[in-house]
């Protein structure tokens, strides 16, 4: 490809995952935050930086060096999220940004530039309306090409144009973002990018590869591609106003026809399927009600409508739910209904399966439990997720029903295989250190029952500060209950969990017992009271 490289304005804000975490999760991104993927350090905030927390680091590593450090899983998601009013409040001034990561977003300098009075003009100017639109500060660096753009945005400098050659020359080769290439680079002397762009091209391909040119092509300035530019996101919600406000249900489900109608049409003209649909309704007293319902399949017409109606019966209707909960009626009739496809996807992407993958059974069953959520609350149906976790009740997490079943915490789904070896198709994340062996108890208490073991001599039976037996179990009582024969049991399983943080430290032991009279049973010995954790089948 031909051409001089495109000028570029990149827009960059540093350390986005620590401010994702914050905008998403409320994390304090002024403190001592680091986001950990696979168990290495890939952002800090600047309060962890000066603890001496750097990216790479090992999390007990980087906990050490800065005990009060906040840890936070790593989530693409949830940064992209978090990015998207960033890059909406740049399309307000210029059009045609393209989203480089999460964090970082690139356009054609020259508009701006002509329009906002210069170059430097244009990227104050962005830097202002992010901070006043979106409070997240930034920094913009304009050069020839996406990548020394990037680069100049790290020093928030305006390359003039020409100069990129020259202003890529004396960095490291470290900046090309190939640590396997700039070891091997410097190992052969070759250490700034100026350096490495001198080489013939010829000899670079031979010797490093189609990626070794393409570096080479970026060393020396020569990055021209065009911007992947991304199109401003169609707004495909459907609004309705009433007059009087809606009160009854009748009224306000005919209503919601229409209303799904419209969307399902508005949808199927942009080739889309919505699989998720947000609810929403103002009241006359200017009472906001939302909710989001989740489709495993492809929501028509009618299925939307479906749901718009159970939604406003259990709004209007106000039902309770359990005893003793208030009253959920709004107070007053419905003026305002709006209908929001919060997931979509193109219709190609979706496939009913012929051999009753997604029958009528399964349809018909959703359908009720959805029906019973929208009198009820979402929390009123919810489903077992299993994760990772050392204990079987941190391993299990009830979800609402529809909602994306996604452990909490990384782990194999299943369980763990015997012998500590991952299922087949579940190695991406290991096994957790310190769980239970299989078997998996079959009921896991949602409170602990107290219990008291005994020895032989019937005196009380503890557990040391080295996780030893003071003796070995003869009988376990549990409550207020008779006393019952132990005839054989297993342990223990230490766990020592969060120890570096005196707030959320646990420590306790784990047993496995078989009793007399047939029942095996899961028990824990913590701060030394003898729990009943779970009963084994």
């Amino acid at each position: 490809m031909t051409g001089a490289p495109v000028r570029t304005l990149l827009l960059w804000c540093p350390d986005w995952p620590v401010l994702a975490a914050e905008i998403v999760d409320g994390v304090p991104a002024t403190g001592a935050v680091a986001v950990l993927h696979a168990n290495r350090v890939v952002a800090c905030s600047e309060a962890a930086r000066a603890e001496g927390v750097r990216r790479g680091l090992r999390k007990r590593e980087a906990q050490a060096r800065c005990p009060r450090l906040t840890v936070v899983d790593h989530d693409p998601g949830r940064d992209a999220r978090a990015f998207e009013p960033v890059v909406a409040a740049v399309e307000e001034l210029a059009a045609g940004v393209e989203v480089v990561r999460p964090g970082t977003c690139a356009l054609a300098a020259r508009g701006p530039a002509r329009y906002l009075g210069g170059e430097e003009a244009a990227a104050e100017r962005i830097i202002e309306h992010v901070a006043q639109t979106c409070a997240v500060e930034s920094q913009v660096g304009i050069a020839d090409g996406v990548f020394a753009a990037g680069l100049a945005a790290r020093a928030g400098q305006v390359v003039p144009p020409g100069g990129t050659p020259g202003f890529l020359a004396d960095l490291p080769v470290e900046a090309l973002g190939r640590p396997a290439l700039a070891d091997l680079l410097r190992r052969l002397g070759v250490r700034t990018l100026g350096g490495f762009a001198a080489l013939p091209a010829g000899d670079v391909l031979a010797r490093f590869g189609f990626d070794g040119a393409l570096a080479h092509r970026l060393a020396a300035g020569r990055d021209h591609r065009p911007l992947a530019v991304r199109r401003p996101p169609v707004d495909l919600a459907v609004t309705a106003d009433h007059d009087e406000p809606v009160d009854r249900v009748d009224a306000a489900a005919f209503a919601a026809r229409a209303l799904a109608e419209r969307l399902h049409d508005r949808l199927a003209a942009h080739g889309l399927a919505c699989t998720r649909l947000g609810i929403e309704a103002v009241t006359a007293h200017g009472q906001e009600l939302h909710r989001v319902w989740r489709h495993d399949g492809l929501l028509t017409a009618a299925a939307i409508a479906d749901r718009v109606r159970w939604q406003l019966d259990g709004w209007l209707t106000g039902s309770a739910g359990r005893p003793g909960a208030r009253p959920t009626r709004p107070t007053a009739g419905i003026i305002r209904l709006r209908l929001v496809p919060d997931g979509v996807l193109a219709r190609a992407d979706l496939q009913p399966g012929l051999w009753g993958e997604t029958g009528e059974e399964r349809e018909r069953a959703h359908r009720a439990l959805s029906r019973v959520q929208g009198l009820l609350g979402p929390e009123a149906v919810v489903t077992a997720v299993l994760g990772g976790g050392r204990s079987p009740g941190d391993q299990v997490r009830l979800v609402p029903w529809g909602d994306e079943r996604l452990p909490a915490r990384p782990g194999e789904p299943t369980g763990p295989a015997r012998g500590g070896a991952a299922l087949p198709g579940r190695g991406a994340s290991p096994p957790w250190p310190g769980r239970l062996p299989p078997p998996s108890p079959a009921v896991v208490l949602p409170a602990p029952l107290a219990a008291t073991v005994h020895d032989a001599a019937g005196e009380p039976v503890g557990v040391s500060a080295r996780l030893q037996l003071t003796a070995a179990p003869a009988r376990l009582a549990v409550g207020a209950a008779r006393p019952v024969e132990i005839v054989g049991w297993a342990g223990p399983w230490p766990v020592d969990e969060r120890w570096w943080s005196p707030a959320e430290s646990r420590r306790r032991a784990r047993f496995q017992v078989c009793l007399a009279d047939g029942a095996a049973l899961l028990l824990a010995v913590e701060s030394g009271r003898w729990l009943v954790e779970a009963i084994y089948d």
